[in-house]
């Protein structure tokens, strides 16, 4: 495994930030970790990088122990924090160079140049870092994880803040690197999850609520209540459709209403007798397919 977090929690005070907070991530694999503010993603992912110690419970990376091989450990692991720290007036070749002094890496200077090509640093880098674009000072932040030829990658919010094209640019950056690498990456958008991932965990409240490919994910809550996507002609009034037996939820799209059935209950048959004895015709229905968006709001309100 290249990382195995045991029964981590984490407390401040009284507060508990982390939860008995258990997983695994296999070599090679890019995993996506959600959750709302404040649920304990920043907590754990700084417990991987030995940045703050748990309260309770094991961590690993590549087989060494956080706790007791600081060492070891920091050897296999590339850190990018949400918010990137970097010297500005430093130029970008020059940054990377003292960076890789730092991890006392040989053959250094055929190396940063290496990383620089990867991470599509080229055009930019006889500039100063405190020139650079949000969208590449985040490259040079990769670059600097990179540098040490790390197992793992932890990323934490790395395309935070950058337009549509910079997103694009790191997000496929990430997916090239998740071919040799395994990447457990923080993020808020659903899209990038998609994208880039092939297994999500959702934490909440400093507990996991969720650990599924996200396809699987997104067919949850299929399961449990059935939705239903349903376009009346003529349309009936709100007050007309909640009274279907077995509706939990009914919501206007429009012209069209997404009824929601009570855990366990086929709404079919429901909404069919409903049009027939309001004299309206069923145009069109259809099973809806939850967002990874919608799944995500439901596990964490």
């Amino acid at each position: 495994m290249s990382i195995s977090v045991s029964n981590v929690s984490k407390y401040y005070g009284n507060q508990a930030a982390l939860k008995n907070v258990s997983f695994n991530i296999k070599n090679g694999q890019v995993v996506g970790f959600l959750g709302p503010n404040g649920a304990g993603k920043s907590t754990m992912m700084k417990i991987l990088t030995g940045y703050l110690p748990a309260s309770e419970g094991e961590t690993k990376v590549c087989g060494f122990n956080v706790n007791e091989n600081s060492t070891g450990f920091r050897q296999q692991i590339g850190y990018l924090p949400e918010q990137n720290p970097i010297y500005a007036d430093m130029y970008v070749a020059e940054y990377l160079h003292f960076t890789g002094s730092v991890y006392k890496i040989p053959n250094l200077k055929n190396k940063v140049e290496e990383i620089i090509q990867l991470t599509g640093l080229t055009p930019e880098r006889h500039k100063k870092t405190g020139q650079l674009s949000k969208g590449y000072k985040q490259r040079v932040g990769l670059a600097q994880a990179l540098l040490p030829d790390p197992e793992v990658l932890i990323l934490d919010e790395p395309t935070t803040g950058l337009d549509p094209n910079q997103i694009a640019g790191v997000r496929e950056l990430i997916k090239e690197l998740g071919k040799s690498k395994t990447i457990l990456l923080s993020t808020h958008i659903m899209q990038e999850v998609k994208a880039i991932c092939e297994r999500v965990i959702i934490i909440h409240q400093g507990q996991i609520v969720a650990d599924e490919h996200p396809d699987k994910l997104e067919n949850m809550g299929m399961t449990k209540r059935m939705t239903i996507e349903v376009l009346f002609d003529p349309n009936p009034e709100f007050e007309q459709i909640i009274t279907i037996p077995g509706i939990e939820k009914a919501e206007s799209l429009g012209p069209r209403w997404l009824l929601t059935g009570h855990p366990g209950i086929d709404i079919r048959p429901a909404i069919f007798n409903f049009a027939v004895h309001n004299e309206t015709m069923m145009l069109e229905a259809k099973p809806h397919q939850q967002s990874l968006e919608e799944v995500f709001r439901a596990l964490t309100i």
